[in-house]
């Protein structure tokens, strides 16, 4: 082993290793159990971020520790194609590099330059994976778009369509003008905007005097109004249910209707009803028959429904309305109001409600066993909390609009007959129509929503629709690891696609965990500034360093913050471990085997494997419950303050004596420890502990395959654990009072033991251990009747250790410094007798510092009696 921990001098060695040996590599082996994890794959649109260190992080603790327990561990990795993402920046790209927008390079130069992206940033993914030590078994690799996800998504849009639960209808869909596409609703996110509340007259038809007020935060959407509601049990307006006002500026007649959907607290209790760009306003207007009229093109500009103002831009359009209504004296008034707007999860544009003919899944069938599954424990959230976001968007949820009007994706298998316009939904292009006899079809010009292909990821990547052993081994699969953000974008697509398709749900847990915050508590953006590139982290600290302090920092489902001092405080704990190691390793130049049981162990060796048990059963059981952190800082303490901090030290003077017995058995003891230690942390350090693993004696496999530890019973020993605990208590008193008393560690005293009798055998049968831990001289009983005068008493269980003050201090050195304090003392009190006896200082300096003189002078004068009554004692000593 090098002198020095320096992760850049084998970690990419271990890695080449491990992948030489094709150790990540899981196959189809009914002698084993089935561990299996898929990776959330990332998108293809840039570099890996922290959150993604910590996702995988996670999944990789897991399936090395299932490897080591001898299942057969499948970690199943892939990229995902992010349709709109992926899109928009290949968009951009073509536009900086050749000039030229996505329509006038069409389609096909389009696809062929994503699909060089792709190669790009997909290859980039993957090393950076490889950088952090993710053992995925990169020869199952997989992508959204590749050719057997693509036959799955097909698969299962024909299986769909075919049982009525996917179909083409015109809808009020979230639109993004900017992006050009249509969201889901999981795509919309709501964002707090300042915004105002704008007060308009309706007035009653035939009338110039009674009007409605209505309140709106939207005054461009009026344009498109086509009714007002009120409700059925609000005694303002009951009067004119069945009425009829007029819309201002436009002029069209609106009649007045009752529905229970109206909030009389909200605004002024009147709602204006605007069937294409509002989705409550378009329920209202199916139950009332209202006339529906698009004032707006998909481009976020006025169409010539809005009269006037067509061609406007909708928010210049909504200065100009305001303006207009101003004029006419229709504006009441404006008030100021926050509120949540709907904005595009990607580019942040504000939606708008469009109604639009697309294609939609219908949800209910489909998410009624989804939610049982939950409801039943069949599959378990961990936190259980999160069970509440997943259900409660089950049960609200709403048919999903499917398809994007984009060119990156999954085309929609559906063809159009261009003779008599018959849609055919199958997996190529029809040769003849049915109906009509016709041979020309063109194919639907949308792709599917990104998550139509990830919510089959977990059997898709196994081969289905085709029956393959892999899909019979590895589906279900046994935990999916993800962040709470996407419990409702994904893992509950998930589970209703892998009960329709499969008929079992995709795996029967769902450990969550929280997002990785800087170290304020913000949120990690490029628009912050505060991202970190887990790549740099690596390249400073080491892969090992950076994956322990977000195992370490981590516990399910709650956020994160990325401190750099903790990443520091984790490479020191590599550092300790591998000059540990490199210690234990110095001072054996034999195997000296395996404890057989014949050994004759001391106190500490008992102690240390009695913990070491405890530390295996309680680490295991915490990976099982998925508290990966938990485990992990007992580790960390194990391994810093009982095994090096405490058992090293207590090993050394065997270690290099003359006993030839009890030097083979602390090796033997330090070697056992050393081992298990380096494979319960594997998991979470896989590099070091590799790399210190290959210097073991005897060594016979590689880390990465070695088999978990399990907890040695016959080891438990809690008579040792509790004589250990006591002797190191005492050891710490010691050193504290020796560190106050500012005596060398060099310095020996003699330790007097004054315990009970019970007690008593356990400091006088480890005196070599006070002897080198507490600089001990001698240890021995006190006697009864002794008299010790002037000694140091350390308090422990059942009495008192004594330390004659003789043995601690060198008296004409205590002398020497005691005068100089003393002198010091009385040289800052003269100095303040001196200000305070200054008539002209005490008028004039403010009361608040004269009294603070008086009170340090106070202080002083306490200091050097106590100081002074020392000298004295010290000074007879010497006489």
């Amino acid at each position: 082993m090098g002198k020095t921990y320096d992760p850049k001098a084998f970690e990419d060695k271990i890695y080449a290793g491990w992948m030489e040996k094709k150790q990540f590599k899981a196959e189809v082996n009914p002698d084993k159990k089935p561990y299996t994890i898929v990776l959330p794959p990332p998108n293809i649109t840039g570099q890996l971020h922290m959150g993604h260190a910590l996702d995988q992080t996670l999944q990789d603790i897991l399936i090395r520790w299932r490897r080591m327990q001898g299942f057969e561990a499948l970690w199943l990795p892939g990229t995902d194609h992010a349709s709109i993402a992926t899109e928009v920046k290949v968009v951009e790209k073509i536009r900086k590099e050749e000039g030229l927008g996505k329509e006038e390079i069409g389609r096909d130069g389009f696809l062929e330059r994503a699909w060089a992206w792709r190669e790009d940033y997909g290859r980039q993914i993957v090393n950076q994976m490889m950088k952090l030590g993710s053992s995925c078994d990169w020869d199952r690799e997989r992508f959204t778009m590749d050719e057997g996800c693509n036959a799955a998504v097909t698969e299962v849009f024909i299986r769909l369509y075919e049982k009525g639960l996917i179909y083409r209808g015109n809808r009020l869909i979230n639109w993004c003008p900017d992006c050009m596409t249509t969201l889901s609703d999981a795509e919309v996110e709501h964002e707090e905007k300042q915004g105002a509340f704008y007060h308009i007259k309706y007035y009653l038809e035939g009338s110039e005097d009674d009007y409605l007020e209505i309140a709106t935060t939207r005054p461009e959407t009026m344009l498109g109004d086509t009714g007002i509601a009120v409700h059925p049990e609000d005694p303002r307006y009951s009067k004119y249910v069945g009425k009829t006002a007029i819309l201002p500026l436009v002029g069209r007649a609106l009649p007045i209707v009752a529905d229970a959907y109206v909030d009389r607290e909200v605004g002024t209790g009147a709602l204006k009803v605007t069937p294409a760009h509002d989705p409550n306003d378009y329920e209202i207007g199916k139950r009332h028959n209202l006339e529906t009229v698009e004032a707006m093109n998909f481009d976020g500009t006025m169409n010539e429904a809005a009269g006037e103002f067509a061609g406007m831009d909708r928010f210049a359009c909504r200065k100009a309305v305001v303006e207009k209504l101003k004029a006419s004296g229709h504006l009441i008034e404006i008030k100021e109001h926050q509120h949540n707007v709907g904005t595009c999860y990607r580019c942040h544009t504000v939606i708008e409600p469009m109604l639009s003919d697309q294609w939609f899944v219908s949800m209910e069938p489909l998410a009624a066993p989804a939610i049982d599954v939950v409801k039943d424990k069949t599959l378990e959230f961990v936190p259980e909390r999160f069970t509440k976001i997943y259900l409660h968007w089950l049960e609200n949820i709403r048919d999903w609009c499917i398809s994007r009007q984009l060119w990156w994706g999954h085309r929609i298998p559906a063809y159009y007959c261009e003779h008599c316009g018959k849609v055919v939904v199958s997996k190529e292009m029809p040769d003849t129509c049915s109906d009509c006899g016709g041979i020309s079809f063109r194919q639907d010009e949308d792709v599917l929503d990104t998550w139509f292909s990830s919510a089959l990821w977990p059997f898709s990547t196994l081969g289905w629709p085709e029956k393959t052993p892999e899909l019979d081994y590895f589906y279900p699969t046994s935990v999916l690891v993800t962040g709470y953000d996407i419990i409702f974008f994904w893992v509950v697509r998930m589970v209703f696609s892998g009960l329709d398709a499969m008929g079992d749900i995709p795996f029967d847990k769902v450990f969550i965990h929280g997002l990785v915050r800087a170290a304020d508590g913000k949120k990690m953006s490029k628009s912050l500034g505060n991202g970190v590139d887990p790549l740099d982290i690596i390249d400073q600290y080491g892969a090992d360093a950076l994956r322990f302090m977000l195992a370490t920092g981590n516990s399910p489902g709650n956020d994160l913050k990325f401190q750099t001092d903790r990443v520091e405080s984790s490479r020191n704990f590599a550092n300790k471990l591998w000059n540990a190691s490199r210690f234990v390793l110095m001072g054996i130049e034999n195997d000296p085997g395996a404890l057989d049981g014949s050994e004759t162990l001391t106190l500490a060796d008992r102690w240390i494997l009695s913990r070491l048990s405890q530390l295996t059963s309680e680490s295991t059981e915490n990976l099982e419950k998925f508290e990966l952190g938990v485990a992990a800082n007992k580790i960390y303490e194990f391994v810093w303050n009982e095994y090096c901090d405490w058992y090293i030290e207590t090993a050394k003077k065997r270690l290099y004596g003359e006993d030839a017995e009890a030097k083979a058995t602390v090796q033997k003891v330090l070697l056992t420890v050393l081992r298990d230690i380096l494979k319960l942390l594997h998991p979470f350090i896989p590099f070091i502990t590799e790399e210190i693993w290959q210097h073991l004696p005897s060594k016979t496999e590689d880390l990465i395959v070695a088999s978990w530890p399990i907890a040695n019973v016959a080891h438990i020993d809690t008579e040792a654990e509790r004589a250990m605990e006591i002797l190191m208590d005492a050891i710490r008193s010691i050193r504290n009072s020796r560190a106050e008393m500012e005596v060398a560690p060099s310095r020996k005293a003699r330790l007097i033991v004054k315990v009970t009798p019970e007690l008593m055998p356990v400091f006088l049968n480890q005196k070599t251990y006070l002897e080198s831990l507490a600089s001990a001289s001698e240890v021995r009983a006190y006697e009864v009747g002794e008299t010790i005068e002037d000694a140091v008493s350390v308090v422990v269980p059942g009495g008192e250790l004594l330390m004659p003050m003789d043995d601690l201090i060198d008296y004409k050195k205590e002398s020497e410094r005691l005068e100089k304090e003393v002198k010091k003392l009385t040289s800052e009190i003269d100095r303040i007798d001196s200000k305070l006896g200054n008539e002209g200082f005490v008028a004039k300096a403010p009361a608040k510092l004269v009294e603070e003189e008086r009170a340090k002078r106070v202080t002083l004068a306490e200091m050097l009696t106590t100081s002074q009554e020392r000298l004295d004692k010290v000074k007879s000593k010497l006489k």
